[in-house]
């Protein structure tokens, strides 16, 4: 099956370069597409504390893409693991998902803190961060990712 879509907005500003680590403290600005969408698209926006960025990983060469398993970040410390049961950016589709504080809402630009997306990557969804949202349940997970992501944010 083919999906298609198209970006809603674009990466402003924030990190020039892809890092693995310290995105707490990055602000950027995601700034809507003009010729699609008007102010009132986010409108309410601003009444949330946090948003999901759903984008796309665009300097990913088709070529990096992983379909099988690999050690994350190449650490052969780390267990081999499934594409699917860690977060890397060479994923089949190129999509991320971050989770980041809003900052202000301008016009067509949302400014956020703690987007983990550098200048210039296409961004398909914006959708306010709602509390129900989150997991239920006790969460677990191994204690390589928790160590993976000590200095990310």
């Amino acid at each position: 099956m083919r999906v298609e879509s198209e970006a809603v907005a674009v990466v402003v500003g924030g990190r020039a370069e892809v890092a693995d680590d310290d995105w707490g403290r990055e602000t950027a600005v995601i700034r809507l597409d003009e010729r699609r969408f008007g102010p009132e698209a986010l409108f309410g926006l601003a009444d949330f504390s946090h948003v999901e960025i759903v984008y796309h990983f665009d300097r990913v060469p088709a070529e990096k893409v992983e379909t099988g398993a690999r050690h994350p970040r190449g650490n052969p410390d780390w267990p081999l693991v499934g594409i699917f049961a860690q977060r890397g950016k060479n994923r089949p589709n190129r999509l991320g998902v971050s989770r980041c504080r809003v900052l202000k809402v301008d016009g067509l630009d949302v400014h956020v803190e703690g987007l983990d997306a550098v200048e210039g990557t296409p961004v398909l969804d914006i959708k306010p961060y709602m509390t129900e949202f989150g997991p239920r349940g006790e969460l677990r997970q191994p204690e390589w990712a928790t160590t993976l992501m000590r200095d990310y944010y």
